[in-house]
């Protein structure tokens, strides 16, 4: 049985997020969907120099409000701005100034599409927690457009041979086992996450990879 997680690319996002590569076999990136503004697609909160948590915002070019995640673009000299925005940061900017790989990683956009960079950023510390799963972009399944919500994700699910699909606790309010079943497919859900919600970012440059891959296996519990 494949058991396939959808959910959208993320800018650094807190471990409980990769409970996900814990639970799944394929994980699809749903950047076939709208940009969400006010969520983690372009952002995250770092600790600044007076303790607070202020934004660390990915630069990106004007788009329509309506535009899909798969067709963000990075303004030209993102690299800089982000990078001059690092040093708001004390923990990021000691990173910077030591060369550290994820910092590394973070800066290196690769090019103008942010869905390729977020994907490839997800993908390196899904590898350096020895979580490496395949990872597939729903915008390279040609899902019908007319399909949203539910009815995507399932389409999503099936486009990649799963059997099972696992999506995090808040999914109970807009997914039902009969849509799922009526598909030929189960349904499971993650518990809530009891861990920290800091940027995993924030955690690998303090913390031992393996120590953060073992708090999110113990909390990566699936039910249905």
């Amino acid at each position: 049985m494949t058991t396939v997680a959808v959910i959208q690319p993320y800018f650094v996002p807190y471990a409980g997020y990769f409970r996900l590569f814990t639970a799944a076999d394929t994980v699809v990136m749903f950047d076939c969907v709208q940009f969400p503004r006010r969520g983690w697609v372009h952002r995250n909160r770092f600790e600044t120099s007076t303790g607070e948590l202020a934004w660390l915002t990915l630069p990106l070019e004007k788009a329509a409000r309506d535009v899909r995640i798969a067709d963000l673009r990075f303004v030209p000299d993102a690299r800089e701005r982000l990078g001059a925005q690092m040093h708001r940061f004390p923990q990021l900017d000691r990173a910077k100034r030591s060369q550290h790989p994820l910092i590394d990683g973070v800066l290196h956009l690769g090019g103008p599409s942010v869905s390729d960079y977020l994907v490839r950023l997800i993908a390196k510390i899904v590898a350096l927690l020895g979580m490496e799963r395949p990872i597939v972009r729903s915008s390279a399944l040609d899902l019908p457009a007319e399909l949203h919500g539910e009815a995507r994700v399932i389409a999503a699910v099936n486009a990649v041979g799963g059997h099972r699909y696992v999506n995090p606790s808040g999914g109970r309010e807009l997914y039902r086992q009969e849509s799922f079943a009526a598909a030929g497919l189960e349904l499971g859900f993650l518990d809530p996450y009891g861990g920290s919600y800091a940027s995993v970012l924030t955690r690998l440059l303090e913390e031992v990879p393996a120590d953060v891959a073992g708090e999110i296996r113990r909390e990566t519990v699936v039910s249905p």
